[in-house]
């Protein structure tokens, strides 16, 4: 548990957190994923997430979790996989990272893939919108998703800490539990921690399937989805020692989870996941560097793809990532760090339905980031990374991906620079400008099968070069003591965005017995083809958040809290709108607080999204309410929360543009849930 501001009560300073105002304004300076070199000035857009906030937002995946924050959508494949989308950018242009280590996985791959994490784990997410490839690669050229589980203690424990939370309820009746422990005597410092979780079908408000797709031989299911219960245990065990002037540790954690794939009836996902971590600082150095940073983990992950008991697929993935900072001593008014970052993974698909080959892939890159403050109002940054890449894919004898023997090989570079400028105590202007380069992935160069999860046959690019963007961030802060917020512009073009796009042609498809196919009727088990092609590629948009004191008397004290986030996205060599974009979103939160209770009531309108590509469909705008209320009180040592939060109470029909499943799995219907979460 992370102190709170002294003159809110714990659940107030909860709700708080959670606005979209107080991430990106108040905790900006507590965000190291954008700047490890620990401004208090942050020109990159950012958000955090933590503490008892992170419990009211949690969900079962990361990407309902964030659902909520400036600019982040969700993919949306059902309570058992949902990942991130930040600004219409998803799978591999966004980096999710673990303790600032990406932990290998498939989610990039397939929607119905799910992030191995259960977010009761994290102890705080920071969310980078826009490019930040400079630090963490050409995979964070839409943004970085950064989870902390302090599995190595970075910091000294004394005596013996734990928490605990109990959760029921929700639109899929979860039962949830989670612990952890942490004991140490000033140096050395022992970390373990424990979940469960069950989820039974979703209930909806109404049919699985949207009026476009629905037809009285296809009804579909009503008031459930089907086949979307599921599970997730994990655990962990993690030590460190600390000294005066650094820390040095290592973590082993396990993740395990079967779920249903609301796509496909009696199709199981059964996932496994460990993840082995080293973590090591030292401080206060003598000579040319102050500090130096390191970070490894080693990962083997694979899934199963069952049907009916059977295994028809086996996706494995096991690699390692490594990644060094070191920050140098200042050098008159600029302060910086250079790093190193090294990484491969090992990739596999086996079965029926694989249709991406065996593909290893290598890289190394070195990296710095410079900081001047100019003046006592200007603050400025300037990095830069290299980046080398190499895809090796092995056709293992498979006639489908003959073209996939030879490998590819990409020297990707980029550039940032950035400004804060303090007009007056209450104004403050941020920008960013950037170029960042990113090379193709295994499967956007060699793809070529029928994936049943998405309903199409995807066919890969072994020529295709790299993607490339220029990007810009412009942001205007304020804070005069009754209003803080800010109201920011972005935008993207993209020399050669690879985008899956459909050729209009049919190929013959995987059938076993049921339908695949989400927007389209074909007969004999036939599926639209799609390729991965460069195109260029523009993307612009506005967020804003305020957060307005209006009263405070012996009733107790009363705030609103306002954010809205609009994206735009074109393939610019057709013309098209770019599918999958999220419409227009406003949110308006009205919180009460009064010493240990507090209560929140939400109203989320989301427009309708007509802009898409003329071979997708189109969703409906909605309007849903919220309402939480919660109570804090001490036993002993020990701190407790009681609450209960109720979402979409009118109980709406919500389908989100951002899913490619918006017309067969819609978001959950009417929900309350309780918990109690304990700390010690």
């Amino acid at each position: 548990m992370r102190p709170l501001p002294l003159h809110l009560s714990p659940l107030a300073a909860a709700l708080w957190l959670a606005s979209p105002l107080s991430q990106a304004v108040e905790l900006q300076p507590q965000v190291i994923t954008a700047n490890p070199l620990g401004s208090t000035q942050l020109a990159s857009p950012s958000s955090v997430l933590e503490g008892d906030a992170l419990t009211f937002e949690q969900k079962g995946s990361l990407g309902e979790t964030l659902n909520n924050q400036p600019g982040v959508a969700s993919t949306w494949f059902g309570p058992g996989a949902s990942r991130p989308v930040i600004r219409g950018l998803d799978g591999d242009r966004i980096r999710i990272l673990r303790n600032g280590v990406g932990a290998l996985d498939a989610s990039s791959l397939s929607y119905d893939h799910a992030v191995p994490l259960d977010p009761v784990t994290v102890e705080r997410v920071e969310i980078i919108r826009g490019p930040a490839a400079l630090l963490y690669g050409g995979n964070a050229i839409g943004g970085v998703v950064n989870t902390f589980d302090n599995r190595i203690p970075d910091s000294p424990i004394e005596g013996i800490h734990g928490a605990g939370e109990l959760r029921y309820g929700g639109a899929d009746t979860t039962r949830s539990s989670a612990g952890k422990l942490e004991v140490g005597d000033g140096r050395f410092a022992l970390h373990l921690d424990a979940n469960s979780r069950q989820f039974n079908d979703l209930r909806i408000p109404g049919y699985a399937r949207s009026s476009k797709v629905r037809d009285a031989d296809n009804v579909g299911d009503r008031k459930r989805l089907e086949n979307s219960d599921g599970r997730q245990d994990g655990g962990a065990i993690g030590g460190s020692y600390n000294w005066d002037h650094g820390y040095a540790g290592l973590s082993y954690s396990r993740y395990d989870s079967n779920y249903g794939s609301v796509a496909e009836p009696g199709v199981r996902l059964d996932m496994q996941q460990d993840h082995y971590a080293f973590a090591s600082e030292l401080r206060d150095l003598d000579g040319p560097f102050s500090a130096v940073k390191f970070d490894a983990g080693y990962t083997d992950y694979q899934h199963r793809e069952m049907e009916s008991g059977e295994v028809h697929t086996t996706f494995k993935n096991k690699g390692y990532e490594a990644r060094v900072e070191a920050r140098h001593q200042p050098l008159g008014p600029v302060e910086g760090v250079i790093g190193a970052q090294v990484s491969r993974n090992e990739f596999s698909a086996l079965g029926e339905e694989a249709f991406v080959p065996h593909t290893n892939t290598d890289s190394l890159a070195v990296f710095m980031l410079e900081q001047w403050q100019a003046t006592e109002r200007l603050n400025l940054s300037l990095g830069a990374r290299l980046e080398h890449t190499r895809v090796d894919p092995d056709s293992k004898g498979s006639e489908r991906f003959a073209e996939a023997d030879s490998a590819s090989s990409f020297n990707a570079a980029s550039l940032s620079s950035g400004a804060v400028y303090q007009f007056t105590p209450i104004w403050s202007l941020a920008a960013n400008l950037g170029y960042t380069e990113r090379a193709p992935t295994f499967y956007e160069l060699y793809a070529n099968g029928a994936h049943v999860a998405t309903g199409t046959y995807e066919v890969g690019d072994p020529d295709l070069n790299k993607e490339k963007a220029i990007s810009s961030d412009l942001a205007l802060r304020f804070d005069n003591g009754t209003h803080k917020g800010s109201v920011g512009v972005f935008y993207s073009h993209f020399r050669n965005y690879i985008g899956l796009i459909g050729s209009g042609n049919l190929r013959e498809g995987h059938d076993h017995g049921h339908d695949h196919d989400h927007d389209h009727d074909h007969d004999h088990g036939d599926v639209p083809e799609y390729l991965y092609q460069g195109v260029r590629a523009r993307f612009y948009g506005i967020e804003a958040q305020d957060r307005w004191k209006l009263l405070e008397n012996r009733y107790g004290s009363f705030a609103l809290e306002l954010s809205g986030d609009y994206t735009r996205a074109k393939n610019l060599d057709t013309g098209e709108d770019l599918p999958r974009i999220a419409p227009l979103r406003l949110n308006s939160g009205l919180v009460w607080e009064l010493e240990r209770w507090q209560a929140r009531v939400d109203v989320q309108h989301a427009s309708a999204q007509h802009r898409k590509p003329a071979n997708e469909t189109s969703t409906d705008g909605y309007t849903t309410l919220g309402a939480s209320v919660g109570y804090r009180f001490d036993i002993g040592e020990s701190q407790w929360l009681a609450f209960v939060r109720g979402e979409n109470l009118t109980d709406q029909t919500v389908r989100y543009a951002s899913s490619i499943l918006r017309d067969i799995a819609p978001a959950p219907g009417r929900s309350v849930e309780v918990g109690l979460r304990t700390t010690f």
